[in-house]
């Protein structure tokens, strides 16, 4: 019924150069290779002393506490809201109830 086209790969048109030629070179045994030398570095190496090692992991001590606190307060807002939403709903639950028993 429905089959589908197959397409066909069209043969080139216009101007085709033919493959160039790879002439093979000729290795001459027992030269050296010239070896790259390294570059100096440009800027110099960062010594860490015992006190920048203290400073940095102070730093780092101060980062996890000030993020911990974040989070924290994240988390304590997060609960408020749900408990303040949960007592709203049993007020409203309530005052629906003993409107619902007057009539």
């Amino acid at each position: 019924m429905l089959r589908p086209k197959i397409p066909t790969m069209p043969q080139p048109t216009g101007l085709t150069t033919p493959p160039a030629v790879i002439e093979p070179t000729t290795i001459t045994p027992g030269t050296p290779v010239p070896t790259p030398v390294a570059p100096a570095p440009s800027r110099p190496v960062v010594q860490l002393t015992p006190s920048t090692m203290l400073a940095l992991v102070g730093a780092g001590t101060a980062a996890v506490l000030v993020l911990g606190a974040v989070l924290v307060s994240l988390l304590l807002a997060v609960a408020v809201t749900g408990a303040s939403v949960a007592v709203c709903a049993v007020v409203l639950r309530s005052v629906l109830a003993s409107e619902a028993k007057r009539r």
